[in-house]
């Protein structure tokens, strides 16, 4: 059957001129196309307002949140050269183990209104309204304009969706990159337009520059699909692709190209890799490290959790999985019922895009060895959301079938199901949500089946019930997620769950603490104190027995390997004291140590060794050199007082020597519970 839906026409133009153009303009932004519906506009207008709100609301309790991060911002706030390296400090020893392009909005943000909690997070919230826009654009070129509003609704009530908007990492512009990518090929592949695959392939390239090769798991889908699909000839497909594969590599190239142009003596070291190289960070630590569990000086998938379950296991399943049934259900009967389409059919190009995006990445994420961390799973977000707009589209249209009246039943009731075992597992956390939530979601699915003795309106309750039960849950989590602090370097969105193992808990509220102030502007809100997780759900025991008790730990003075700890205000005090003779203000293993005393002086903090402790920036003879030129005051020491005291099982342990080093050449002083070398001896 060949699909009837199809694109708006173009709307009505109106006579320019000058009289009255800023009312037509306002008109016809609120009116929309000429073809949509009267509600359509201010529905989407609404929509957008009310993610915009749901994004924005609070987001300065959680402080610095990912203060690994946070310290970046500050610091290409202060220094041109760390914005573009992105550089963990203003002094520009060694880089995040990222590539920049996420850093480059909020350190522009920072520039302007200041370094703060606000400046750094308002960013994101805004990728993520723009995220959903760009989502409402592309469902709404082939599809109903509710179907675009059901697509945009279910990805700003994603948890992981809402938790990432929210937070400082590079997943809120990976994930609008690649829906823009996504949207551009759609568009590429109604009239086979080699600008919109360009686009297409740039915007993915770019994706690049935020979080490496994870964008590039999309670019396959969007090459094969254009190739079967595009309506031109196979020669005419095959140079367009040629371009854009330009195109990809160009925008992912650039800044690649840029640092292997520059003496390594005249740039910060490449945090995350061993041999000072942007192609290593790219290819092992961030790229066949992340799929093998081999990534050296890394973590490694310490559960050994890999397998087709992962999506829908104890903490993943919350964050990403309460559409998930349904859109695979949507995607194969839609994929069904435009099987007699033409070849260039658009909605059937549609589903297989956004389906490709979510069976490819899923698949990847669900087998990967490496590095895991549930937050992942927002790459997922926009691809579920999609097709469960555009699937629930194809289905209504056939709804008076048999066969898309039963899909449309079982999407449903699956989902209501799943939601029934996500909610269970807090079983303390609305108890009577997972119940009321089955039973609405049950019932509309019985009414989806009987559609065809439906009246009008009785159809049109049934369809409002059946969107209602399947979003309740997922907004339950968002509204929990919205209301809680979230800092540190492995978040989660909800409740805390049963079950759970390993890190990635719900983080817990702030404690009390003194102003996480930045160089710039006013001081942000107090950063949370401790590890910001729920009981039972921080570093798990496999963590601590392979790195130590240490692993992990934060509040009051200390930092450890996955939060940055809140320094006493004596200890800040002593840290800034004479800081205009230093370069640095301090050197601490790890970079979440430092940037602790970093975001709390406003002052370069060496992170040695790089997130992990693993890096080998500087050697021995390297930081013995700076200590000798007096550019180093003060160590922050292993210990009762902060720091990290483990490494990996690979990786360099040029930061245990460097502190083995300083702990037999200089006196330690304890302050206010620190203890710090005067390296200085000023």
């Amino acid at each position: 059957m060949t699909s009837t839906i199809q694109a708006a026409p173009p709307a009505h133009r109106t006579p320019r001129g000058r009289r009255g153009l800023p009312g037509r303009v306002l008109r016809r932004a609120l009116r929309g196309p000429a073809a949509d519906p009267a509600w359509a506009r201010p529905a989407l207008l609404v929509l957008l307002a009310a993610t915009a709100v749901l994004y924005l609301w609070g987001l300065g309790a959680s402080g610095w949140a990912n203060a690994f991060y946070s310290a970046a911002v500050q610091a290409g706030a202060t220094s041109w050269k760390a914005f573009f390296f992105g550089s963990s400090d203003a002094a520009n020893a060694i880089t995040v183990d990222k590539t920049p392009a996420a850093l480059w909005p909020m350190a522009l943000a920072a520039r302007v209104f200041g370094v703060n909690a606000w400046s750094i997070l308002v960013p994101q919230a805004l990728m993520g309204v723009a995220t959903v826009g760009v989502l409402h654009a592309a469902v709404r070129r082939r599809f109903p304009a509710w179907a675009a509003l059901l697509a945009g609704a279910a990805l700003a009530l994603t948890p992981v969706a809402a938790l990432m908007f929210r937070f400082n990492n590079p997943d809120a512009l990976l994930v609008l990159l690649l829906s823009l990518g996504a949207y551009g090929t759609v568009r590429a592949q109604e009239t086979a337009s080699t600008r919109w695959l360009l686009f297409a392939a740039a915007c993915a390239g770019t994706g690049f520059l935020a979080k490496m090769l994870q964008a590039f798991l999309v670019v396959p889908v969007f090459a094969v699909v254009y190739l079967a699909a595009a309506p031109a000839p196979v020669r005419r497909r095959l140079w367009q692709l040629a371009a854009a594969g330009g195109a990809l590599l160009a925008s992912a190239g650039w800044w690649v190209a840029a640092v292997a142009l520059v003496p390594a003596s005249s740039r910060p070291y490449i945090g995350g890799s061993q041999h000072n190289s942007v192609l290593e960070l790219a290819l092992g630590y961030n790229g066949i490290g992340r799929l093998n569990g081999e990534e050296t000086g890394g973590l490694g998938n310490l559960d050994q959790d890999a397998g087709w379950a992962r999506m829908f296991g104890p903490v993943i399943g919350g964050q990403i999985s309460w559409l998930l049934p349904a859109a695979l259900v949507l995607l194969a009967a839609g994929l069904w019922a435009t099987r007699r389409a033409p070849r260039t059919d658009p909605a059937r190009a549609a589903l297989a895009v956004w389906g490709g995006w979510l069976l490819l990445t899923a698949a990847i994420f669900s087998f990967m060895r490496g590095i895991f961390h549930e937050y992942y799973t927002v790459a997922l977000a926009p691809a579920i959301a999609a097709l469960t707009g555009m699937g629930a589209a194809l289905l209504w249209e056939r709804r008076r079938t048999a066969g898309a009246a039963a899909a449309l039943s079982a999407a449903v009731a699956v989902t209501a199901l799943w939601a029934y075992v996500l909610l269970g597992r807090s079983p303390d956390w609305h108890p009577r949500l997972a119940p009321a939530v089955a039973a609405a979601g049950l019932t509309a699915a019985a009414g989806l089946a009987a559609v065809r003795l439906l009246p009008g309106r009785a159809l049109a309750g049934v369809a409002a019930l059946a969107v209602l039960s399947g979003l309740a849950g997922p907004a339950a989590y968002v509204a929990e997620t919205v209301r809680t602090p979230h800092t540190g370097a492995i978040v989660t969105a909800g409740p805390a769950v049963s079950g759970g193992t390993g890190p990635g808990g719900r983080p817990g509220r702030p404690g009390r603490g003194g102003p996480g102030g930045g160089n710039r502007g006013p001081a942000a809100a107090p950063p949370p104190q401790g590890t910001g997780q729920a009981p039972g759900q921080g570093p798990g025991p496999r963590l601590r027995q392979r790195f130590g008790q240490g692993f992990g730990a934060g509040g009051g003075g200390r930092g450890g390997l996955l939060n940055a700890g809140t320094p006493a205000a004596a200890v800040t005090a002593a840290l800034k004291r004479d800081a205009a003779s230093y370069t640095w203000v301090a050197a601490a293993v790890g970079s979440n140590t430092a940037a602790g005393y970093q975001l709390a002086t406003g002052e370069p903090v060496m992170a040695v060794g790089g997130f992990n402790g693993t890096d080998p920036a500087p050697t021995l003879a390297g930081f013995q050199s700076l200590v000798r030129q007096g550019r180093i005051h003060y160590f922050i020491g292993t210990g009762r007082g902060g720091g990290i005291a483990m490494r990996a099982q690979s990786g360099s342990d040029a930061a245990q020597q460097i502190s083995a080093w300083v702990a037999a050449n200089y006196a330690p002083t304890t302050v206010a519970g620190t203890v710090l070398y005067d390296l200085g001896g000023r």
